[in-house]
């Protein structure tokens, strides 16, 4: 089924995450910062403050003040934004991968071994037992193999490796990098119809693939008993990092997201689209009953003469979107 609007994602510009407070007094470093460059590889952009009404409107949050840290790894980015002048409720220790609040980012790797091995010499949280290979009986993602784990904050990662008949063909040209990039954030939902009409029919976004993970191999990757889940990966219209549907099947879906957590609150992760228009986004949004975050389109600076302008909404699920114009 196609949009039935003329909206579309063109890209995903970013993808941000909501960190703690975490500058020591001693050496001055930021502590997400050390890990995703130092564990991960990726590349420091930019290092900025923001506050203002602008802002505030943007993410819902009264008197924000922000410290934006700006990540690339090949041609993808992430922005670790920390709440300078509020703290933000930690994400729940308990969290599992069926959890509606479960979000991940799947790193891509040219070594699933050396990549695991230096992972394992930063102090992370494993959530899969180890590395698991998907089985030949599953067509779409047969030979790929993957890993999930926690970063300082609790926020879900995933190392993911490509054979030669699977994924994007940059993630197989020849290169020295142990890092490659960002293949997609993964989301847990309750119902894929329900965020197919949000993200194809609404926001224009294309089904890039489809497949059931069963058996010992996902419950090891998830560590989750009898984990069987329903995949759906969706992308923009010009390709790049795409978004993939998490239905849990078994064990069935977890926990809501909680409808009082905030853009300061550190769960909180939003994926930034870039739509072709995004007054036309908003009005059909609206008459769609989404839920929005910011109080209106916000323009902001995003560097030098550029501007842009933004809107927060959430999914059918609490999900955070934030629909953005390309500067």
């Amino acid at each position: 089924m196609r949009s039935q609007t003329d909206v579309q994602v063109q890209r995903i510009r970013a993808i941000a995450l909501t960190v703690t407070s975490c500058v020591g007094v001693a050496r001055r470093r930021h502590r997400s910062l050390d890990f995703y460059t130092q564990a991960l590889g990726f590349e420091l952009v930019s290092d900025i403050t923001v506050e203002g009404q602008d802002y505030s409107d943007l993410q819902g949050i009264t008197e924000a003040k922000i410290r934006i840290i700006t990540l690339r790894l090949g041609d993808e980015l992430i922005e670790l934004m920390e709440y300078l002048n509020i703290q933000g409720k930690p994400i729940p220790t308990d969290s599992q991968s069926n959890d509606i609040w479960f979000q991940h980012l799947a790193i891509v790797v040219s070594d699933m071994d050396r990549a695991y091995a230096q992972l394992c010499s930063f102090p992370i949280e494993p959530i899969s037992v180890a590395p698991q290979t998907i089985l030949p009986d599953n067509q779409t993602s047969s030979g790929v193999r993957a890993f999930k784990f926690k970063d300082p904050d609790g926020h879900d990662l995933e190392l993911i490796w490509f054979p030669p008949h699977q994924g994007q063909d940059k993630w197989h040209q020849n290169t020295n990098r142990l890092f490659l990039g960002i293949d997609h954030s993964a989301i847990a939902i309750y119902n894929t119809e329900q965020s197919l009409h949000f993200y194809r029919d609404l926001l224009g976004m294309q089904i890039d693939s489809r497949s059931l993970n069963w058996r010992a191999t996902q419950a090891r990757l998830d560590n989750l008993p009898g984990a069987e889940v329903k995949i759906t990966g969706l992308r923009p219209v010009q390709g790049g990092l795409g978004i993939e549907l998490l239905d849990y099947i078994v064990p069935g879906k977890g926990r809501p997201m909680p409808s009082d957590w905030k853009s300061c609150d550190i769960a909180h992760i939003q994926i930034e689209l870039v739509v072709n228009n995004i007054e036309q986004a908003v009005e059909i949004l609206r008459q769609n009953g989404v839920q929005f975050v910011s109080s209106r389109i916000a323009q902001f600076p995003v560097g030098g003469s550029c501007d842009r302008k933004g809107c927060l909404v959430k999914d059918p699920d609490g999900h955070a979107i934030l629909l953005v114009t390309s500067p």
